[in-house]
Formats: structure tokens, sequence, C-alpha cells
């Protein structure tokens, strides 16, 4: 039997331990309304509606896993979606979708991707500090292309998540694209060998297309 004094002890630890997972467990946040829901029903089909759901529970079921897994499944989450070019798709030479665009229509390019990938791990909790949006050439392609670049520390050899090669590698081990220029809401940098490299002046005002698309977001 447990006295007064002991019940008081266990009362009080529970507090305690429930108090604990309170404050660590982090709470998923909402990436997608009901009505936007709804909205792309509307104008796209159940099936459009359904990958929004899935984007969703995507963030839900992740929000308190370790950031290798949130790069693993969020990664392999936007690589299932089918690549369309720009000019076939949305009638222009370059346009960069947002992540609600890309998952209504099914469809987008290594921009749209990268970008998807980028929004997402940033509601995961993932620091911006970490991720950056990284222009490369893609040797084998002989072409421009875009991929996410996470650098778990400042001075760490960064993971490179690409549509084209969807296992996540070091970038070390991507010699199939050489780094030209990378950039996050924080600025732009010039790449320097497979690093972050040295900022620009002026930063990300140097990038239309993506002022453009925070303002639709």
């Amino acid at each position: 039997m447990i006295s007064r004094y002991g019940l008081n002890t266990v009362r009080l630890l529970l507090i305690t331990l429930l108090g604990l997972a309170w404050v660590t467990a982090a709470e998923p946040p909402r990436i997608v309304s009901a009505h936007e829901i709804q909205q792309v029903i509307k104008n796209y089909g159940v099936f459009a509606g359904k990958r929004l759901e899935a984007w969703q529970t995507l963030v839900d079921e992740n929000i308190n896993q370790p950031e290798e897994i949130k790069l693993e499944n969020v990664n392999n989450f936007f690589n299932e979606v089918r690549f369309i070019s720009d000019i076939k798709h949305w009638k222009q030479k370059d346009y960069w979708a947002t992540p609600l665009e890309l998952l209504a229509t099914d469809g987008g390019d290594c921009e749209d991707y990268t970008i998807a990938k980028y929004f997402t791990l940033k509601s995961l909790g993932v620091s911006q500090k970490k991720l950056y949006l990284t222009y490369v050439k893609a040797v084998r392609l002989n072409q421009a292309h875009m991929v996410l670049t996470y650098f778990k520390t400042p001075k760490s050899i960064p993971l490179v998540l690409d549509n084209i090669n969807k296992k996540i590698f070091p970038a070390t081990k991507r010699k199939d694209l050489i780094p030209i220029y990378s950039f996050n809401g924080d600025g732009l940098w010039l790449a320097k060998e497979r690093g972050k490299g040295k900022s620009v002046s002026g930063g990300t005002q140097k990038l239309t297309a993506w002022n453009n698309l925070l303002k639709r977001l």
C-alpha cells in the first residue's frame, strides 16, 4: 500500500514526466488547410486532394523523427511526383511552383522538387541554416539542375537530395554534379568546391523567381 506521502510523490513524478513530454514533443504544423484541399479537389480532382492530405500526414508522422529520417522520408515523398518541363506544364520557360501547386498538378521539374523539400523540412523543424537550394551542372545530362543540400553542421560535407539520383548521398559522392551557387532565405552563395561557398552581395534579391515564389506562398 502506498502512503499518503508516497502517493503525493507519485503524483508529482507523473506531473513532472507529463510536463517533460509536453515540452519535448513538438506539435505538427498545419501546412495545408481544409479549405485549400477542397479548392484543389474542385480544380484538380479527388486524387489531387489525396496528395495534399498525404503531405500533411507526412508532416504529422515525422515531426518528432530524427533529422536523417525526415530527410529520407521527405525526399522519397516528393520524388514520387512525375517530372514535367515548365514549357509543357505551365507554358512558361521557367516557372517555380509552390509545393501546393506541385502536388495539386502532380507534376514539376527540379526546382519544384527542391522547393517543396526545402519548405517541408523547414516545417518539420529543420533549421534554415542547414538547408540550401543549390544550382549545379548535371554532367551526364549536360544541363543546369537544382538539388537540395543539407549541412548537419556548418563544416559538414553536405548531403544531396535529388530527383535524378533519388538516393541521398554526400556531395563528395556526386561527381556527376558541379555546384554553381546555393541560396536560402538567408542569402546567396557562390559555390566553393562542394560546400556552401562565398556570400554574394544582394543575396536572394538577385533571384527574381525565388522572390516571386515567396510572394505566392
